[in-house]
């Protein structure tokens, strides 16, 4: 590495141990807007799940044909107020693919297979598992590991349910409860770092898939939405790259990764 990357490196990790002791948690006026967020989200989607008519929020032409030959769409949804809180950042994407010879039951397998999900989002998952679950309502955990010029481990944990509306069509919808930090992870040193330590890169984040069996196989979407801290004024260069990208390339890594899986699934099951 030159001396323009050591310096960058030295920047960057100087400017992150600063913005530890302004992160600290979000407001409770950050909460009650990202709450009310929500509460509009989930209200839309369930008008959407109550009829197979309108079950995905549809596409442009274009990209309709696009998911046809395999390609992902993605899209960010203008957050209530810009997204923009009290010390906080509201980021809301929705993702659709379609994968062919897939069916609803092959998603459902393995959406509830949470001890599977190490090996079907690695790298990104590092280890996960069901803590509990009673029918359709599971609680699992996961630590989950973000690269983007620096590297964030979180151990989190999640209220899932799914539900159907026919054999064809079917949802869920995944809360977070904890997100923990982690430093020094997998060493002698590795500990859940405290609110004042703690950047801020992640405070809560709901994720809802829908998908539908339709022409030969499985359409799937996905959106999520993520609760950040503001990046703090000056901090643009070091912490922007993290914050803002990586709710996208989470949520491309994440439908690409079922998509294949789902995939690899129906043909199996067509043998």
């Amino acid at each position: 590495m030159g001396w323009r990357g050591l310096l960058w490196v030295g920047a960057l990790v100087g400017c992150a141990g600063g913005v530890r002791g302004l992160a600290a948690e979000p407001s409770s006026a950050a909460l009650a807007a990202f709450n009310n967020y929500i509460e509009t989200v989930e209200g839309r989607i369930g008008r959407q799940h109550a009829g197979a008519k309108g079950f995905l929020v549809p596409v442009a032409g274009e990209s309709e044909a696009g998911l046809g030959r395999g390609e992902l769409v993605l899209e960010k949804v203008a957050a209530g107020g810009g997204g923009e809180l009290p010390g906080a950042t509201i980021y809301h994407w929705r993702g659709t693919a379609f994968a062919k010879g897939a069916k609803a039951a092959d998603f459902e397998r393995l959406m509830r297979d949470f001890d599977g999900y190490g090996r079907y989002f690695a790298p990104q998952v590092v280890a996960a598992k069901t803590l509990g679950h009673e029918g359709d309502h599971y609680q699992a955990s996961m630590r989950v590991r973000q690269k983007h010029v620096i590297t964030v481990v979180m151990d989190t944990s999640y209220d899932v349910q799914f539900g159907r509306l026919d054999a064809a069509h079917g949802w869920s919808i995944s809360r977070s409860t904890r997100i923990a930090e982690i430093g020094g992870a997998g060493t002698s040193e590795e500990h859940a770092l405290t609110a004042s330590e703690e950047h801020g890169f992640l405070w809560r984040l709901d994720t809802y898939w829908s998908y539908e069996e339709r022409d030969g196989g499985l359409a799937m979407q996905i959106e999520s939405v993520s609760l950040t801290r503001s990046i703090p004024l000056g901090l643009g260069w070091a912490i922007g790259p993290f914050v803002e990208s990586v709710p996208r390339e989470s949520l491309e890594f994440t439908l690409r990764s079922v998509c294949d899986a789902v995939r690899r699934q129906g043909h199996r099951s067509g043998l």
